[in-house]
């Protein structure tokens, strides 16, 4: 299973979640084998400046993702996801490696659109 992280930096599991999906500089990519993570991949948000509803999704399910954690994300990115078959999860905090062992361990669930803003879909 790949799962993709919003990420601050470009330093990998060590690197701080990202609160904000659509203005994350980074996305780790980590890919799931029998509970253990295999690989792990740091690629930049071509969109962080500016995007489009619906463009960081499709770019996301483009790389493989099946799972999708951030710190927060609004309901139109969570709705895009899901119609493209990526689960999604948010409230993530702490490292990017952390976020990734809490989903692991289901103390991570689904995902909760943010309200703090009315822009992008957000709330």
């Amino acid at each position: 299973m790949k799962i993709a992280i919003t990420a601050e930096t470009d330093q990998g599991l060590a690197s701080p979640v990202a609160q904000h999906f659509g203005h994350a500089p980074h996305f780790v990519l980590a890919t799931v084998e029998a509970g253990a993570v295999s690989t792990v991949e740091v690629i930049a948000n071509p969109f962080a400046e500016a995007h489009e509803p619906g463009q960081i999704p499709t770019f996301i399910h483009e790389q493989g993702a099946q799972v999708m954690i951030s710190g927060g994300m609004g309901g139109r990115a969570i709705a895009f996801f899901n119609e493209a078959g990526v689960a999604t999860a948010t409230g993530a905090t702490g490292t990017v490696g952390e976020a990734l062992q809490a989903y692991l361990s289901g103390t991570l669930p689904g995902a909760a659109p943010c309200a703090e803003s009315v822009a992008h879909g957000h709330g």
